[in-house]
């Protein structure tokens, strides 16, 4: 499945069958955003408008599937609006186990003054999952373990050789031992990359590299990841350079076409570059 569909996302999702989609990431039009371009949702309203689309969405990924939604609260009257909360509450209401929260930073975040806050760097990305146990490759997203290591692991104390239970007993504990030796490490939950808009022709396209870290995390080679919102196509491209099958919806031709055109432009050469970045 290799396909990218102009429609409205609720009326295509209808269609689709059961348990189909391996891996969910998108990023859909935030509150009262992009009103030139998707209409606009109002605040009040964004729950009662997302919810019969993540009902789908439930249906048609696979229990061992996973969901990536990357949003952010705006600010409205001067405080951040609630919508953001109030659709986890909603989500898992419905089904969905809120699995993980990742912290995307912005790192070339535009400057600005505002009266009653700072510039805004960060968005949050929702893991959702159907099920307890799901689909995880870990070691694809893991990274060098850093100079610290160099100093950190050369002269180790007792508790780091053996396991050293937490002071608050959360029942988590490390043992500094296990690390020695080892050139890798697993990652956090907080993801630097930079954006991507103006680039793509496209008022909110997130960056490449975010949809091609979790499709590396949460999917196999040949699976089939879906982004419902899908703009620019970046999920496509990403999930085409992977060697995964891509299903995108967008509204918009315009971005269907943008989408369909930068797909025909994935290069063994840009598969390679995806494959030596981890």
């Amino acid at each position: 499945m290799d396909e990218i569909i102009c429609g409205d996302a609720l009326d295509v999702l209808a269609g689709m069958p059961d348990g189909s989609i391996d891996l969910i990431v998108t990023s859909p039009p935030y509150a009262d955003s992009r009103k030139r371009t998707y209409g606009g949702i109002h605040p009040d309203d964004y729950v009662a408008w997302f919810l019969p689309i993540c009902e789908q969405l439930l249906r048609v990924l696979k229990p061992s599937g996973s969901f990536v939604l990357n949003i952010k609260e705006r600010v409205l009257e001067g405080e951040r609006h609630t919508y953001v909360i109030e659709l986890i509450l909603a989500l898992r209401g419905q089904g969905w186990r809120w699995t993980e929260e990742y912290c995307w930073h912005k790192k070339n975040s535009f400057p600005g003054k505002w009266p009653n806050r700072f510039r805004d760097s960060w968005e949050r990305c929702l893991h959702f999952t159907r099920e307890k146990r799901f689909k995880m490759n870990q070691q694809a997203v893991m990274v060098p373990m850093g100079d610290w290591a160099g100093s950190r692991l050369r002269n180790l104390s007792e508790t780091d050789k053996r396991r050293d239970e937490s002071k608050v007993r959360s029942g988590f504990g490390k043992k500094i031992l296990n690390w020695v030796g080892r050139e890798l490490a697993y990652p956090s939950n907080v993801l630097h990359m930079a954006t991507e808009c103006y680039n793509q022709s496209h008022s909110a396209a997130f960056p490449l590299a975010l949809p091609e870290w979790f499709i590396k995390l949460f999917s196999d080679e040949g699976d089939t990841v879906l982004d419902p919102f899908l703009g620019s196509g970046s999920t496509a491209v990403a999930a085409k350079s992977l060697r995964r099958c891509y299903l995108g919806i967008d509204v918009q031709p315009e971005y269907c076409e943008l989408a369909r055109e930068r797909l025909r432009k994935v290069s063994p050469t840009e598969l390679e570059r995806i494959q030596a970045s981890g």
